[in-house]
């Protein structure tokens, strides 16, 4: 396939999901530290090298696209999807914050990225949530707007305290991860609502389903980080194996279109649900620490499938391309 003549112009902020899925294996890797020893360790410090490359490579052509291609951007911003995944930066930041925390320890850089990272988090969330109040249906809330990417600008102030605890910032940590907590039930309730009566988001988007496992493993880990007992923990963890079984039902739906870039959205998710098995794992019994090795070795060759496409897909020209128009079906 040839490659698009301007292929910098559709970098949407969406590819900053890969930061965030190998963010969260770096973190899920360091939890598999006190089942598996220093090998595990090891390799949460590769992953988290590749991470922070990944991010600073795209922070760059991001960069550079919105000096040449600011129509591009503006358009992102107005689109009814793509919109939501401009919360894609600032969590990469949250995330590279804590992976800094977990293998360095409460430094100055990590506090400078979550800081920054926490208030751009704030900001997105308050930008989409507006929007909603917008007078105009085609600008405010609408069903194509209402599809899993959502979780991502506005359940994403729960990863605050994962970084800010450590940090020592911890009244900020749990008044932004509060935030987070009050849409999850709300955004579940509008998609439910958005199935009933407008059926689901387009084929294309499938993979983003997984977000749904994110807010419950990631809320099990900051309520832990939060000082809460373990049982809650638990709680959280019995909704996101829910959550990952249902989003798993459609792996052969999904396998079945060509690779792109949403595909990624499964990767955070199933990060964020191993790293809470670990969590809930270590000094636990033998055999549900093997389980959640396991689901760390399952998630690791998902990701490194990913990254196998989307270098693949990069050589080809298949990923920078204009997006394809799903067709919207309104309702009766």
């Amino acid at each position: 396939m040839p490659h698009h003549p301007t292929p910098l112009k559709f970098l949407m902020p969406g590819w900053f999901a890969i930061v965030m899925g190998l963010s969260g294996l770096a973190l899920a890797w360091h939890r598999a530290a006190a089942i598996m020893g220093e090998t595990a360790s090891v390799a949460a410090l590769g992953v988290g090298v590749l991470a922070a490359a990944v991010a600073l490579a795209l922070a760059v052509a991001s960069l550079v696209r919105w000096r040449r291609y600011p129509e591009a951007v503006a358009e992102d911003l107005r689109h009814p999807v793509r919109h939501a995944f401009i919360a894609a930066m600032p969590i990469s930041l949250i995330l590279l914050a804590t992976v800094l925390v977990a293998l360095v320890g409460p430094v100055l850089p990590a506090r400078l990225l979550w800081m920054a990272g926490a208030l751009w988090q704030f900001v997105v969330t308050l930008w989409v949530l507006r929007r909603w109040l917008a007078p105009a249906k085609a600008d405010g809330l609408n069903w194509p707007m209402v599809t899993p990417a959502l979780f991502i600008p506005v359940v994403g102030n729960v990863l605050v305290p994962l970084a800010g605890v450590p940090l020592g910032l911890v009244e900020w940590s749990a008044a932004q991860f509060g935030l987070g907590l009050l849409f999850w039930p709300v955004l579940l309730v509008l998609l439910v609502v958005r199935m009933a009566v407008q059926g689901l988001w387009p084929e294309r988007l499938l993979p983003t389903t997984f977000i749904f496992v994110a807010p419950p493993a990631v809320i099990g880990l900051a309520v832990l980080q939060l000082g809460a007992p373990a049982l809650m923990g638990w709680m959280a963890w019995g909704m996101a194996l829910f959550l990952l079984l249902w989003a798993g039902s459609l792996v052969r739906r999904i396998l079945a279109h060509p690779f792109a870039i949403p595909f990624w959205g499964m990767s955070f998710p199933l990060a964020a649900f191993s790293a809470l098995t670990l969590r809930l794992a270590a000094g636990g019994p033998a055999w549900f620490q093997n389980v959640a090795v396991m689901l760390l070795a399952l998630t690791s060759l998902v990701i490194a499938g990913l990254l196998l496409a989307t270098f693949r897909g990069l050589r080809n020209g298949s990923l920078l391309e204009p997006e394809p128009v799903a067709p919207i079906v309104v309702a009766a």
